[in-house]
């Protein structure tokens, strides 16, 4: 039990930043995706 108590105290931190940093960039990647979509669809029409 002391073997898994102090695994989990010394993978806490680098699993909480990680995600952490795993949400923020999911709200960055969607942002991004949605900027490229309304990108394709101008591009698309223009050509039309």
């Amino acid at each position: 039990m002391d073997y898994f108590m102090e695994f989990i105290n010394t993978m806490g931190f680098p699993i909480a930043i990680s995600s952490f940093l795993l949400i923020r960039l999911d709200s960055k990647l969607e942002q991004l995706n949605k900027t490229l979509i309304q990108l394709l669809e101008t591009v698309s029409k223009k050509n039309k």
